[in-house]
């Protein structure tokens, strides 16, 4: 689902139309804090994320021959007047920091999630420096760096000297 026009919601949140069809169909968020939740019914809901929040979407789809869709993006939402690039189910789309498919590659980053996780740290708060070099060294073939404490550091001085 992509959104018509090219502006952001007049409420400012980026959503996401979360789906769940048992053996189907699962879109979900690994990790980010949403900022509002409407729930349609018992298989769909829509969470919204504010400007500038970084979000995990992961998207899974099989049919009666196995899996036919295995995703991840890493997203940062964009503020008013912003560019943004769209994304099936986000609306009206974001800064898109990692674009991974095929399931080797959404498990690899799904165990570097859980390394961030591991040392304490929340994965929305990462560098997105640090989704890009992992998403280009997974698109190369390459093997992405695990997220330091130390990298984080820098990160938020680096950010803290630029604001």
């Amino acid at each position: 689902m992509t959104s018509s026009t090219q502006s952001a919601p007049r409420d400012g949140l980026t959503t996401v139309e979360l789906v769940w069809i048992e053996k189907r169909i699962e879109n979900r968020i690994r990790f980010g804090r949403p900022a509002h939740q409407t729930i349609i019914d018992k298989r769909r809901r829509v969470v919204g994320f504010a400007p500038g929040s970084v979000f995990a979407f992961v998207r899974w789809a099989a049919n009666d021959f196995g899996t036919v869709v295995s995703r991840i993006d890493i997203v940062r939402t964009v503020l008013p007047d912003e560019p943004y690039q769209r994304l099936p189910y986000i609306r009206p789309g974001g800064e898109i920091l990692l674009k991974i498919a095929s399931w080797d590659k959404v498990q690899r980053v799904l165990q570097l999630i859980d390394a961030i996780e591991a040392i304490g740290l929340d994965p929305a708060e990462a560098a997105p420096d640090y989704w890009r070099q992992t998403h280009n060294r997974l698109v190369a073939g390459g093997t992405p760096r695990v997220y330091s404490l130390e990298q984080h550091r820098a990160f938020l001085l680096r950010k803290r000297a630029t604001t």
